[in-house]
């Protein structure tokens, strides 16, 4: 059939088709450009021609008028490839989404595919074991240790509680010693002059007297 009929055409892409419709975009719109340069041509022509020849310018309207049916059928040409352009454009999106979104579908059945519940469960068990195996170590680093000695928690109390004691009694024996009146201090005081210490002899010895004392 090839033989024939020739080779089959190859499937336009939406960027080859897009390219196509914007070079004919292009062509009708210098095309439309040319034609309105004509028109506005023959409306100068029917002007001048107005009063003083009349047939020259009812020829330049009709040509005019011809030319402006051609402008509208190139319009309605533009409006429909740009109509063209633009649902090809969406579509190409769509089609660009939906590959993304199929490859994006495919990724993920690779992932899932090694990984289910019951892995991740198990793995969040494992984390949780390693996370309370570190707690204790730290733990354990952090209690201060007497390596190499033995304390005895009962023998510390007790000295502690001797060292209470005492520290007790030495207070109680301090609040003793200020509480305890201090003995008069006797105060000498040189007589100025010998007969002075002769009378208090005398009246010294009289008191020993009376008291029945020896001297």
């Amino acid at each position: 059939m090839k033989l024939f009929f020739g080779a089959s055409k190859p499937k336009a892409t939406p960027k080859d088709a897009i390219i196509t419709l914007r070079e004919n975009l292009s062509m009708l719109e210098k095309r439309e450009s040319h034609l309105q340069t004509k028109i506005d041509l023959e409306l100068k022509r029917a002007r001048e021609n107005a009063t003083r020849n009349k047939k020259a310018a009812l020829a330049a309207l009709k040509r005019k008028k011809l030319l402006e049916a051609q402008i509208e059928k190139i319009s309605g040409s533009r409006m429909t490839l740009e109509a063209q352009v633009m649902t090809i454009e969406a579509a190409n999106v769509n089609l660009e989404t939906m590959r993304a979104m199929q490859k994006g579908a495919e990724a993920m059945k690779g992932i899932h595919r090694d990984l289910d519940v019951d892995k991740v469960d198990e793995t969040m068990d494992e984390i949780r074991e390693q996370m309370d195996l570190a707690n204790e170590v730290s733990e354990a680093i952090s209690q201060p240790q007497m390596f190499g000695m033995e304390l005895d928690e009962d023998e510390l109390n007790a000295e502690l509680e001797e060292l209470e004691q005492e520290e007790l009694d030495k207070r109680l024996l301090d609040a003793e010693h200020v509480a305890l009146p201090r003995p008069p201090v006797a105060i000498k005081q040189q007589s100025s002059s010998a007969p002075v210490e002769e009378d208090e002899d005398d009246e010294l010895a009289e008191l020993r007297e009376s008291m029945g004392m020896a001297a």
